[in-house]
């Protein structure tokens, strides 16, 4: 199944932490990073202050369910030592799964699509770099019509 995942980080090297998060991840039979966004320096979001973070998009393929996909970016998270803290506070790394195809899943520690993905300009930006066509299988609008309805587009800066 093809479907994104987002990265975000703000603690460390966060280039570093990026490539690290996308290359443990891609080292399995089961999973395939196909290609990833380009890399956003992003203003904080729900908690701002905090130091800014950089966000990118991997496009995946991946015969795992959902939820074994959700336990694989939480082991990844905890692996590279990602700790408990406050919500939309700093951390080391993040992924979150943003879409699977048209997949809808709605359950207490699971939502795809994302239950935020439409807010957020620091995901839609690099989502839509990569597929501007796709649709949220829940509000019917192409990623490019939810970005450009987004607030928040002028804190989101391409990395060069």
């Amino acid at each position: 199944m093809a479907g994104y995942l987002g990265f975000g980080t703000n603690l460390g090297d966060r280039k570093k932490n990026l490539a690290q998060a996308v290359n443990n991840l891609n080292d399995r039979p089961d999973f395939t990073v196909v290609r990833t966004s380009s890399i956003y320096e992003t203003a904080p979001w729900g908690v701002t202050d905090q130091p800014n973070f950089l966000n990118m998009v991997a496009e995946i393929n991946t015969f795992l369910s959902p939820q074994e996909l959700l336990e694989r970016v939480k082991k990844l998270e905890q692996d590279m030592g990602r700790e408990d803290g406050p919500r939309f506070g700093p951390r080391l790394i993040d992924v979150d799964i943003l879409l699977l195809g048209d997949l809808v899943v709605d359950e207490p520690d699971l939502q795809v699509p994302h239950a935020s993905l439409h807010l957020r300009a620091f995901v839609l930006v690099p989502l839509g770099e990569l597929t501007p066509e796709s649709v949220h299988p829940l509000l019917g609008k192409t990623i490019a019509e939810l970005t450009s309805e987004v607030n928040g587009l002028d804190g989101v800066t391409a990395l060069n």
